[in-house]
């Protein structure tokens, strides 16, 4: 699913990125050797909510014309939250950023991969505890301060299975209630944004809560304060713990409430 692209010993990545924060504008320059696709493939086999239907390629026409130059085009119909995505703040907070409104800051800048894929071996249920970022910080002599948070579990390895990455290959409302798979504690998710002031979360499951929540208090906690999630990121173990940056581009669907996302890691000094 991941795909680490070589770009040879001297080639270099350069980004030059203008944002926007708080009013000033910042350019900074990249430096890198090569970059990991973090985004799983959309087509039949994409994983969506059980209450949803999948991705749809509608095959247009594909050939050369009458005036001699070949020409294809299609179109797509998909949910807004399905695939490698991210879940906009409005996704569960009345008032919260859209993801046109979503800055650019949140979404590209240095990054960190917190790894508890071996808890999340032992209990599919596992919910991601303040514990295991302060580990993470002491291992790696590191602040997850203003960084952009990658949490693997280990449940990309199980794409594009159903059954083995949600806990359960029904679809329907009832299915809601048979799914299990590792997500984020929201006390976590808390200690994430008043401690720690991450730029944005994601993970390698279908949702940022645990699969047998009811209500949803991760999402809610972080999109309280507009931090926004990435979902179904495709985290291999190429991904490093530190010193990386990630680039998470969203489709810019005005008033949407999430969006099929391209995620990219580029390892090497992080984008500060």
């Amino acid at each position: 699913m991941t795909r680490s692209i070589s770009q040879g010993r001297s080639a270099l990545v350069l980004f030059a990125i203008g944002l926007f924060d708080s009013g000033s504008v910042f350019s900074e320059q990249v430096v890198v050797g090569r970059m990991i696709d973090l985004t799983h493939r959309f087509d039949e086999q994409t994983i969506y909510w059980p209450t949803e239907e999948g991705f749809k390629l509608l095959r247009g026409p594909a050939g050369v014309t009458e005036r001699g130059y070949y020409y294809a085009a299609n179109r797509f119909m998909c949910a807004e939250h399905g695939g490698t995505h991210i879940d906009a703040p409005i996704h569960f907070w009345k008032g919260g950023q859209t993801v046109d409104q979503v800055p650019l800051r949140r979404l590209i800048g240095p990054a960190a991969c917190v790894d508890v894929s071996q808890k999340c071996a032992a209990d599919r249920d596992y919910q991601v505890a303040v514990e295991d970022f302060t580990a993470w910080e002491a291992a790696n002599k590191s602040s997850l301060a203003d960084k952009i948070v990658l949490i693997r579990t280990g449940f990309a390895r199980h794409w594009p299975d159903r059954e083995k990455y949600l806990g359960t290959a029904a679809t329907g409302r009832a299915a809601v209630a048979k799914l299990h798979f590792p997500g984020l504690d929201p006390a976590a998710a808390d200690w994430l944004i008043t401690r720690r002031k991450i730029r944005a979360v994601g993970i390698d499951t279908a949702s940022i809560d645990h699969g047998q929540t009811r209500d949803f208090p991760t999402h809610q906690r972080l999109f309280r304060d507009n931090v926004p999630a990435l979902e179904n990121v495709a985290l291999s173990d190429d991904v490093p713990a530190d010193k990386f940056t990630v680039v998470a581009l969203p489709m810019k669907i005005g008033g949407g409430s999430g969006a099929p996302c391209r995620v990219v890691a580029i390892p090497g000094e992080s984008l500060k």
